[in-house]
């Protein structure tokens, strides 16, 4: 059940809502979260429901223990590293067992005969288990209280709305919510909004790019360069409007329920340098791994041999997160180079540079990068990345690519211009005016009946970052 089905939005969503609201309390609203929360979750995956609870029973007695040890650092580190530990093994016997298994068999002949055991994935765990970890570090480090219910840390870690793609939630952003959160009709109404703006983002545009980006992706031989060089944009603004979406539709639920997370997107592709389009991607994550990765190796101020790599460590980290596989890693270095470059000389020199040039140097290298991202077989990538720079048989684009194209250009057109804040400027206006809250009501109603349109009518189509 995703949130982009019929089933959740016209089903789980309204059952969900009349128990919270029906029932008085904030102990016993955590409760129902809680439950259904791990409802919501069993219902794809419920052979994992006990590794979650196994997780939410392991971090939460660390936390515990930590606190109890406050006094002896000693034993409270030790109570953190075995957490963590655990954790890490957890996620990687689960996400990369297969990766290592491959990995030695293509160093070592002799295991070449090992079979390579399928382990399926549980979704979202790389998110909760960041999350998890986050509460129990935050406990070390004082810089959050212990909670001692464990329903209300249940609740936490499995809170559906951010449950199985982000954004991750450290617990010290929502500690004093999970008890003295207060639902208002404004925040309901907002998250509503919110909720219709994520699916019609995932709905109506990236599942339309999507379909563009699987036909072009093949044809690499065949596109043209432009061909070539519309497919690897609309992955761009795929995996923009999907997990951007996903993001605004957890943001939008956590505010009907009385929640406020913080914003996981901030108009990337507006960006004048690769770090600052990382300053605006994915913004929990990057916090994720500057507060528990990047500032525990000492940042940048151990001098700038050890911020390099400390950076590498980093993006090299980012990008296994996102897939076992070795092209996310070199995903990650890729952006961690760049980063370095910048920090060295490169940014200095874009900040002299016209914003539109700046801009497109930082468009253009991120698009290539997406390019690195989506191909995991490293031996389709070389053909693609090839076409984007030369003319081969097909010329500037083929007949085909440009039918496809032609066919799809109203919504990248739409999704181009969606991705700039222009239109959100355009809406602020029109609604601060007298009457404006109607043109809200008419466009919740017209992306509720064009998206459960599209649903009906399409198939099964997840969110890029479930895998993750």
């Amino acid at each position: 059940m995703v949130f982009s089905s019929p089933l959740f939005i016209f089903i789980f969503l309204p059952i969900t809502l009349a128990a919270y609201y029906l029932i008085p309390g904030r102990a016993y609203r955590n409760v129902v979260l809680f439950v259904l929360s791990l409802i919501f979750y069993a219902w794809g995956e419920p052979r994992f429901v006990l590794l979650m609870v196994f997780s939410i029973a392991l971090n939460y007695t660390a936390g515990l223990l930590v606190e109890r040890f406050k006094n002896s650092i000693k034993k409270a580190r030790a109570v953190l590293i075995v957490s963590v530990v655990v954790n890490l093994l957890l996620l990687a016997v689960f996400k990369y067992t297969a990766l290592f298994v491959d990995t030695l068999k293509s160093i070592l002949p002799f295991m070449s005969t090992v079979a390579t055991p399928i382990i399926p994935l549980p979704i979202g765990i790389s998110f909760y288990t960041f999350q998890a970890m986050s509460y129990v570090i935050d406990v070390y480090r004082r810089e959050t209280g212990v909670q001692r219910n464990p329903v209300y840390f249940g609740a936490y870690v499995t809170l559906f709305p951010q449950l199985i793609a982000g954004p991750i939630v450290r617990y010290r952003d929502v500690a004093d919510q999970m008890e003295g959160r207060r639902e208002t009709m404004e925040g309901f109404v907002s998250g509503i909004k919110l909720f219709s703006v994520g699916l019609a983002k995932k709905v109506l545009l990236a599942n339309q790019l999507a379909a563009l980006w699987r036909v072009l992706k093949v044809g690499a031989d065949t596109n043209g360069i432009i061909g070539s060089w519309v497919g690897i944009i609309a992955f761009s603004l795929q995996i923009y409007f999907d997990f951007g979406g996903y993001s605004d539709m957890a943001i939008g639920l956590g505010r009907m329920f009385g929640f406020e997370f913080l914003k996981n997107f901030d108009y990337p592709y507006i960006s004048k340098s690769i770090s600052e389009f990382w300053r605006r991607w994915h913004i929990s994550l990057g916090t994720w791994f500057r507060e528990y990765v990047y500032i525990p190796l000492g940042g940048n101020r151990k001098g700038l041999p050890r911020t390099i790599v400390n950076l590498m460590v980093v993006w090299g980290l980012t990008g296994l997160w996102h897939g076992a596989s070795w092209n996310f890693a070199l995903w990650g270095l890729y952006f961690g180079v760049l980063i370095i470059l910048e920090r060295l000389f490169l940014g200095k020199l874009l900040e002299k540079l016209p914003k539109w040039l700046s801009n497109l140097y930082m468009l253009v290298l991120v698009v290539l990068g997406w390019a690195l991202f989506d191909f995991t077989d490293m031996r389709a990538l070389g053909p693609y990345l090839a076409s984007l720079f030369t003319v081969g048989k097909a010329g500037a684009i083929s007949h085909d690519a440009l039918v496809y194209v032609v066919n799809y250009l109203p919504v990248l057109i739409a999704a181009c211009v969606g991705s700039f804040p222009l239109v959100k400027k355009l809406h602020d206006k029109l609604t601060a005016r007298p009457g404006g809250e109607w043109i809200d009501v008419a466009l919740v109603a017209a992306s509720l009946v064009l998206c459960t349109a599209s649903l009906v009518a399409g198939g099964y189509n997840p969110f890029i970052y479930f895998r993750f």
